[in-house]
């Protein structure tokens, strides 16, 4: 719960326990002139007032609420959540712009492309679905602008260590992307499969023959960098 208390110079104090904490901030009130006790969970806690601006004769009142609104239900489940805590939820929606958005307990969080999957992806719907149930890491809970990011993929396994230790196999992949430093070839056999880059230093060009889209190309993966997540090939090297 959230003890509220006012100490004698009229200061105004604030403070979240738990119940192994609650004697210890007892005996922190027991001099206020005056204290409230809040609990945090959305079904039990009842706001007691909603401040406001001013009236015309400059006085500020206090509106009395009996019955909490959206906004005080998402602040105390809001602040029941934690960075790291894993969570359930269903996937709501799926915007045009790649957030997918997740109902966890009524309040509405959102997952960004990048935290959907280790591998690479093209559309959110290749991973979720609406009506999906899934669960999820919380990476922050943005209390100012009632946000909360999460993260799929962090609650997955990392496949890139393995990818690591495939250093120095030979593999044939198709050229998935072709651009002015070189060409993007698949290492493993499957759609969503990791791709490396055979830089235009590392083609064999002795064959003369331009490499299209779609083409198998036998390369030598040369290099995995975990912190970039980057894998560098060589079609030059795969013969030797």
């Amino acid at each position: 719960m959230e003890i509220v208390w006012e100490d004698e110079d009229g200061r105004i104090t604030s403070t979240v326990v738990d119940e192994t904490q609650f004697e210890a901030a007892a005996v922190q009130i027991t001099g206020a002139r005056a204290a409230g006790a809040v609990s945090l969970y959305s079904d039990e806690r009842q706001p007691l007032f909603t401040a406001v601006l001013p009236d015309s004769d400059g006085v500020l009142r206090a509106r009395w609420q009996t019955e909490p609104t959206p906004s005080d239900r998402d602040w105390a489940f809001l602040k029941t959540l934690r960075r790291g805590q894993v969570v359930t939820g269903t996937v709501t929606t799926i915007a045009s712009f790649g957030v997918t958005f997740v109902d966890i307990g009524g309040f509405t969080a959102m997952i960004n492309i990048p935290e959907l999957s280790w591998r690479p992806i093209n559309f959110p719907s290749d991973v979720v679905s609406v009506g999906q149930k899934i669960t999820a890491e919380v990476l922050d809970v943005d209390m100012v602008r009632e946000r909360v990011p999460l993260s799929l993929r962090a609650v997955q396994e990392d496949p890139w260590p393995q990818v690591a230790q495939r250093i120095g196999q030979v593999v044939n992949g198709p050229v998935t992307r072709i651009v002015p430093f070189g060409v993007f070839v698949r290492i493993e056999d499957r759609e969503d499969g990791f791709e490396g880059l055979v830089h235009t230093s590392e083609l064999d060009e002795s064959s003369g023959v331009v490499v299209e889209v779609g083409d198998a190309l036998r390369v030598k993966i040369v290099d995995v960098d975990l912190a970039r997540r980057r894998i560098a090939l060589s079609q030059r090297l795969a013969d030797q």
